[in-house]
């Protein structure tokens, strides 16, 4: 909410306010409805590229100028409020596990670290000018990290497993380098070794800060990063079992269907 304040109306959950510098993150493809006050019946529709009036015609039956701007709407450059909104496509398992632990609806208030951005969004999101899209693309990018960082930072707020153990030096960088390199044949030892810790060690400060022993993270990771490449064109079990870390596709096979409940092929059938 670059400027002004408005509610957020999506059927199934309750109104919530945007004040002024407030970021909402919307999960799932249903559609909401930003307005002065929750009964507000909706005047403009913008489905994707598609702008519409509804059967009221607008603001006493008028048609002022819809577009203000290359991607601006409203019924006039001089509008008190300015609400900016943007899409993420968001497909595959890896994504899902971020996805299952945000609400269908979240507010984040205003920040002092979120206004930088919000000034630059504010200047640039009317221009038209070489590299444009460019810009307001790592612009949102970076809104949604930091949004999403002070979402999960909120007392109360699960986060998705392993995210904040992200932020421990040790434990930190064993996660990520299960994350970058899931075929590597890791074991707690050589974790731990990459950790700078004992054996006994890592495995009691992994279990504690994310919830579960280093080899289950790691199988289940695993798992999750194959879901995602089974649902690729052109791919085969053996293929994607080689790409995190079994040697055959029946090994594979039978590790997928004990975590996953299904077995890999059902995947590979679903996408072709």
């Amino acid at each position: 909410m670059l400027r002004g304040e408005s509610w957020i109306v999506r059927e199934g959950t309750a109104p919530v306010q945007v004040r002024e510098g407030g970021v909402v993150l919307v999960r799932g493809l249903r559609p909401f409805v930003v307005a002065d006050r929750p009964g507000t019946v909706p005047q403009v529709v913008i489905d994707g590229e598609e702008v519409r009036w509804t059967t009221d015609g607008g603001p006493a039956g008028a048609r002022p100028n819809l577009v203000l701007g290359p991607r601006t709407y409203g019924f006039g450059a001089g509008g008190s409020d300015l609400f900016v909104t943007a899409e993420y496509p968001l497909r595959g398992d890896v994504s899902e596990r971020l996805l299952k632990a945000l609400p269908e609806v979240a507010v984040i208030p205003a920040d002092p670290e979120f206004a930088p951005l919000l000034d630059l969004l504010a200047v640039e999101i009317g221009r038209e000018e070489p590299g444009q899209q460019v810009i307001l693309d790592r612009l949102l990018d970076l809104l949604l990290v930091r949004a999403l960082r002070s979402w999960f930072a909120r007392p109360g707020v699960e986060a998705p497993p392993g995210y904040r153990a992200l932020a421990d030096p040790r434990i930190g960088r064993a996660l990520r380098l299960m994350h970058e390199r899931p075929a590597h044949p890791w074991t707690v030892a050589s974790l731990g070794a990459e950790a700078g810790m004992s054996r006994a060690v890592f495995a009691r400060r992994f279990a504690e800060l994310v919830g579960q022993p280093p080899l289950v993270y790691l199988r289940e990771w695993r798992m999750t990063v194959a879901a995602d490449l089974l649902r690729e064109p052109g791919t085969t079990v053996a293929a994607v079992a080689r790409r995190v870390g079994y040697a055959d596709g029946f090994a594979f096979s039978n590790a997928f269907k004990r975590v996953r409940g299904v077995p890999p092929s059902d995947l590979v059938r679903s996408a072709r």
